[in-house]
């Protein structure tokens, strides 16, 4: 659901100048769409939506260039390298090891990655929980981690 309504927010925002979260959530309604104000309001940090000033002089949502959104990810593979110490997989659950300080930074990396099957992190100071749609799909990243290492 979020990444379908997401994409409805691209198009959005890629059609007409939307320039608050009411005028977004009124405009998802009209697609049959209904969300929350906190949900949009995930959705723009998500995103990584912005506000820029348009040719009538209102700021109006838009996304980021894409090329930024490819430059993050060699990053966020290095903080996710960097940070782990080891991991395991226990049925759905992904269990990440991490110097200490650092399972915020390692989840959060994880988080922003788009992984396939990916339901939420947990972290706390030095060990983070990834709860997985499937037990297949906890194994497959585990071996993912595998392979990045």
């Amino acid at each position: 659901m979020k990444p379908g309504r997401q994409s409805v927010i691209l198009d959005i925002i890629s059609q007409q100048d939307i320039e608050t979260q009411n005028q977004l959530m009124e405009a998802l309604a009209q697609r049959g769409i209904k969300s929350t104000q906190a949900t949009l309001s995930r959705d723009i940090k998500d995103m990584r939506l912005v506000k820029e000033l348009g040719v009538g002089g209102k700021y109006r949502y838009t996304a980021p260039e894409r090329s930024e959104s490819e430059d993050l990810a060699p990053r966020l593979r290095k903080i996710f390298k960097e940070s782990l110490v080891s991991y395991d997989v226990a049925q759905n659950i992904v269990v990440l090891k991490t110097l200490p300080g650092l399972a915020n930074a390692c989840c959060s990396a994880l988080d922003n990655m788009e992984v396939e099957g990916l339901v939420g992190t947990i972290a706390g100071d030095d060990t983070g929980f990834l709860a997985m749609r499937s037990s297949e799909l906890a194994q497959r990243l585990y071996h993912e981690i595998e392979v990045l290492f």
